[in-house]
């Protein structure tokens, strides 16, 4: 059954919210603008399905008189058993949307990938994983902005940080962060060994200014001039900026753009980026140190997902998912295992609020 009363209550909160949006005094306030916008976005869909559920529970109640007049019982029960089908899929649907949103996954995204363990070959693999988001990205209609880089010998990226902006980006790629380990042949194996190495991805997403305060007198800002492979386009202007957070010790590097402006916008972007997420760390202690652990060093054992070359197969061990068509999930197909990751978590919500059934793994782990 579905709890009636909240969902009344939630359909008077959002007209309220409505009739707030136009009152004067929270139209002069952005912080305030801002957070009712975003509480009447995430109740927007709850508000629409339970309408539309009971206008189909009016429905059967018409078509339910009908089923004692002869001549309209065998249409009508048509109609009151499709009604009914309708209703259990919109029961469903609301209990997700009863499960408490984070107000991040409607956020755009710092996505951050370093090289692991594996030399070379791992800063190889950290470029063909920013390859693959920025493919998955192209689908979904996202911009990805660089926001540092920096480039292996072999041509591959020791670090990459970008912004990724759209709709709904960081409730996407949320489940990204972690260990992503590979196993292939690198190009400069004579042998034809199998080698594993690693890359880590790291997901968090962007601060706004009414999330995180930064006072001036905490940073400590300091110039020089960008380094870079060589060449013509080597960066010798003074432009490149590193910022250091005094409270928290973080420090951040941009030296992409030829402008000190905006290598200092994309670094403060990082840094509320980075603060915003110890904020939500300590909001959730437990969570934070499995993540902490998951990314911390980038070691094989730690991994989230293997991607195996030979086999063309991607296992993501949280959820024991294996596909066999890394081929097109290396160029960006990342559709089925975020889907299958999303339901997994919502099917861990529901039963963690009684409405659900724990969650069972939707394949076996093929990986060894």
């Amino acid at each position: 059954m579905l709890p009636r009363e909240r969902l009344e209550q939630l359909a008077k909160r959002f007209v309220e919210l409505d009739d707030l949006l136009c009152q004067p005094d929270v139209l002069g306030d952005r912080q305030k603008l801002a957070r009712l916008n975003r509480e009447r976005a995430e109740l927007s869909s709850l508000v629409s399905a339970y309408a539309i559920y009971k206008s189909k529970e009016e429905q059967i109640e018409k078509e339910s008189e009908l089923l004692s007049d002869p001549d309209y019982r065998d249409m009508a029960q048509a109609e009151v058993d499709g009604l009914r089908r309708d209703i259990s899929q919109l029961e469903e649907t609301i209990r997700v949307l009863l499960l408490p949103v984070d107000p991040n996954d409607s956020k755009n995204t710092i996505l951050e990938i370093r090289q692991g363990e594996g030399g070379e070959e791992a800063a190889l693999f950290a470029a063909d994983l920013f390859r693959m988001y920025c493919r998955f990205a192209e689908t979904r209609g996202w911009k990805v902005e660089i926001l540092s880089t920096s480039e292996a010998a072999a041509g591959g990226m020791k670090e990459v940080i970008a912004l990724v902006t759209g709709k709904d980006v960081y409730g996407q790629l949320r489940f990204e962060g972690g260990v992503h380990r590979v196993q292939r042949v690198p190009a400069t194996e004579a042998q034809g060994r199998i080698h594993t190495s690693t890359a880590t991805v790291a997901v968090l997403p962007e601060a706004e200014d009414v999330d995180v305060q930064i006072d001036d007198k905490d940073l400590e800002i300091s110039i020089a001039a960008s380094g870079g492979p060589g060449g013509q386009g080597v960066n010798t202007t003074n432009s490149a900026v590193q910022i250091l957070h005094k409270p928290s010790g973080m420090i951040v590097k941009c030296q992409d753009e030829r402008s000190q402006l905006k290598n200092k916008a994309k670094a403060l972007k990082v840094l509320r980026a980075r603060l915003l997420d110890i904020e939500r760390e300590k909001a959730d202690a437990a969570e934070a140190s499995a993540r902490r652990s998951m990314v911390s060093t980038g070691e094989r054992s730690q991994k989230i997902r293997t991607y195996n070359y030979p086999q063309n197969r991607v296992s993501d061990h949280r959820i024991k998912l294996t596909l066999n068509k890394l081929d097109r999930i290396i160029e960006g197909d990342l559709g089925e295992l975020i889907t299958a990751l999303r339901t997994h978590r919502q099917a861990e919500l529901l039963h963690d609020a009684g409405m659900g059934e724990a969650p069972r793994a939707v394949a076996e782990d093929a990986d060894a």
